[in-house]
């Protein structure tokens, strides 16, 4: 994975990065010894390299027990409990996965993010022809979204295979030893996985909360956690600040940020990376957005909204700045042919990959953007692989400790996220609760 950041000193100097130099290192040398504000939420930190060969071992052993007897496994969470899985997931599968009847894996959908009754509905009732299986992860048990949507589907599972084989069909990712799934899981024995006390929800990718549904889809964790061990190598805080790209990119993230730019766009020219900007949005938003502080996570998928949001990046309030994702390999040649007619003018493309009009796409909006006003940062990741996304994802989290803790917060904990459940309970009608 390479980071560059030439394109931002037009408007923000290198000696302006350079001021969050010294922060940044002790910044990463407080998370190595997990010292700090929200030290007690720092697993993460070395969690890719601590990860053993017995509990990959595991990991596949229980997949593979489960997977050639299903169609579909429904992961059940929300925020980092669903996103990390839904990001590796989509970057690596087929675009076109959910319609093709000769996977080699069952595939993986998502309930308990979201509390549509539509969604709900409309996911049982496909369930009914299907043969399935549940992932349900909570580390309560009790958080509303996930629990609404687990007792439905619980209910249902065991009407359609009664309750010996349902619960050989349901793996709980939860608490260690308290809360109401890990009652549930050990009253009617399910297989277990634990989150880990010290990993919130938004790190958690590399946990069972991830690799798990990862697995089921197909793809190769070994290779993922290989990838994030790399990375964890290259951001630590012995690596000096130039070589270290963690330390550069939230340098430059507080350097964007007090000069004005308060909004970040994560950009990809690939819609297999859609979920990736999802993730981030999450881990950067829950992260920094406190005390009335923090950069505005927001994403385009381009070349797409070049046609909706381009104007306004273009020309629009100049308080943003755009992260550009960029994939060097794109393995699926398409060549464009010559046509007879012409008629759509596009014959000067003729010989040409599909690939390399994408990459000039993405070459031009750079240089309009930057003419425009907009600072850009540009992270290359060699293909769309679980060795590069595993990389990707350990560097987003690992810049993400260090730039919270330069920008003064703690960027482990969610105090607002309560607000709107107080209301909702309230709303509802939950003893206890008052607007």
């Amino acid at each position: 994975m390479k980071l560059n950041i030439d394109k931002i000193y037009k408007f923000v100097p290198y000696q302006e990065v350079e001021k969050y130099k010294n922060t940044a290192k002790l910044s990463n040398i407080a998370l190595s010894k997990k010292e700090g504000k929200g030290n007690d939420y720092m697993g993460w930190v070395n969690l890719p390299s601590s990860i053993s060969e017995s509990e990959l071992s595991d990991i596949e052993a229980t997949v593979n027990k489960l997977a050639h007897k299903i169609e579909i496994v429904v992961t059940i969470g929300i925020g980092g409990s669903y996103l990390g899985a839904k990001a590796v997931i989509d970057a690596l599968s087929d675009n076109f996965a959910q319609l093709k009847s000769d996977r080699k894996s069952p595939l993986v959908l998502f309930a308990g993010q979201n509390i549509s009754e539509d969604y709900l509905f409309e996911l049982r009732q496909l369930l009914k022809n299907k043969e399935y299986a549940l992932v349900v992860i909570s580390k309560s048990g009790t958080t509303t979204e996930p629990a609404l949507a687990f007792r439905f589907l619980k209910k249902d599972i065991e009407e359609k295979y009664g309750k010996d084989e349902a619960k050989n069909r349901i793996i709980a990712i939860t608490d260690a030893s308290k809360g109401a799934l890990r009652t549930l899981a050990t009253q009617e024995g399910y297989k277990t996985y634990v989150i880990p006390d010290d990993v919130g929800g938004r790190f958690s990718v590399l946990t069972p909360v991830g690799l798990i549904p990862i697995a089921f889809a197909g793809f190769n964790i070994r290779q993922l956690v290989a990838g994030a061990v790399n990375m964890e190598k290259e951001t630590a805080h012995d690596v000096k600040f130039e070589d270290n790209k963690a330390e550069i990119y939230a340098a430059t993230r507080n350097a964007l940020y007090h000069s004005g730019k308060q909004i970040e766009i994560l950009v990809n020219y690939n819609p297999k990376l859609h979920f990736i900007a999802e993730w981030w949005k999450q881990l950067y938003g829950e992260s920094e957005g406190k005390e009335n502080k923090g950069t505005f996570p927001a994403s385009v998928d381009f070349s797409s909204d070049l046609h909706s949001m381009g104007q306004y990046i273009q020309e629009g309030i100049r308080n943003l700045y755009e992260t550009v994702i960029s994939v060097e390999n794109v393995n699926n040649k398409q060549v464009i042919e010559k046509d007879a007619d012409d008629l759509d003018g596009l014959n000067y493309l003729a010989g040409k990959r599909v690939d390399e009009v994408n990459k000039m796409a993405e070459l031009g909006t750079q240089i309009a953007h930057i003419e425009g006003g907009v600072p850009n940062i540009k992270i290359e990741i060699s293909e769309i692989s679980e060795y590069s996304i595993g990389e990707l994802l350990y560097f987003f989290e690992k810049a993400c400790g260090i730039s919270g803790a330069i920008l003064g917060v703690n960027p482990f904990d969610q105090p607002g996220v309560e607000a709107y459940k107080n209301n909702m309970f309230a709303l509802l009608g939950k003893k206890g609760y008052k607007i």
